[in-house]
């Protein structure tokens, strides 16, 4: 089974770099996060006209997650258990935003991710980031002896070495002890990041479209799959795909590829 994550800024702009991209590298589910649109306005048809599966959770022009996939999923969800809610107005309804949907797979639960951004240390946001992952920890956790992988955009740089200048961020989300701490305590929660091990000499996945980051090298490794320790055992390889974030008018962020031996997929497929 081959697992893609992208966050693909808007699929409506891009839904035919998407399918190209899905037919390159023969990609059996992709996850995408930014879909930037609500479930009405998705482009379903292309991807059924391609042959593909949808399971999207969208409401506005914020947001928005997707699973395209060459079989049906099953058991899609649209939020994980204690997930909160967010309101700029701590008075107002804090509601749900589009940023998980989950579903079932051959036997695997995969889940694409928005993780939220945090915009600036003193922004009530980042309490809800935090929050955000803490419930998403605590959900890991029950799910860790079976078949179950997270996967997106988490807006955190777990190591130094996941920016491109440390001194840059000083200050700034992505790179708190807070933001790093909550993303190992989704490792403690029996999850393993697996593509890093395969992508040595392809350090970032992220690369902003100001001062022409990605022609500097300029990059940060924020995109990631964590998988419960049955699955990751089966992960056998990945890479990032850095030839489409140098392609035109294409995402700020780079598609994240990787390989599981899940040997009951060809089957359903």
């Amino acid at each position: 089974m081959r697992i893609a994550c992208w966050n693909i800024n808007s699929v409506r702009t891009r839904v035919h770099r998407v399918i190209d991209l899905l037919k390159a590298h023969d990609i059996d589910v992709l996850c995408l996060q930014e879909t930037k649109t609500a479930d009405a306005k998705f482009p379903y048809a292309e991807f059924e006209a391609a042959g593909y599966h949808v399971a999207h959770n969208g409401t506005n022009q914020w947001n928005g997650v997707a699973i395209v996939s060459t079989v049906e999923p099953d058991n899609v969800r649209t939020s994980f258990p204690e997930q909160p809610g967010f309101a700029k107005d701590p008075e107002a309804e804090q509601a749900l935003e589009s940023r998980a949907i989950g579903a079932e797979i051959s036997g695997v639960e995969i889940w694409s991710l928005y993780i939220p951004n945090g915009r600036e240390i003193t922004d009530r946001h980042y309490d809800y980031k935090l929050q955000y992952l803490y419930a998403l920890a605590r959900y890991a956790e029950t799910r860790a002896q079976d078949k179950f992988l997270i996967t997106g955009d988490f807006n955190i740089a777990p190591r130094d070495e996941d920016v491109w200048d440390r001194g840059f961020f000083e200050g700034k989300t992505h790179v708190t002890e807070p933001e790093r701490a909550a993303f190992q305590m989704l490792e403690e929660s029996g999850l393993r990041e697996v593509t890093r091990q395969f992508t040595a000499d392809q350090q970032y996945t992220y690369f902003d479209y100001k001062g022409f980051r990605f022609n500097k090298g300029q990059g940060m490794r924020i995109d990631f799959q964590l998988a419960s320790a049955p699955l990751a055992a089966q992960a056998t390889g990945a890479f990032i795909d850095l030839t489409e974030r140098g392609g035109e008018k294409t995402s700020d962020h780079a598609p994240l590829v990787a390989d599981y031996n899940v040997f009951d997929f060809d089957s359903v497929r």
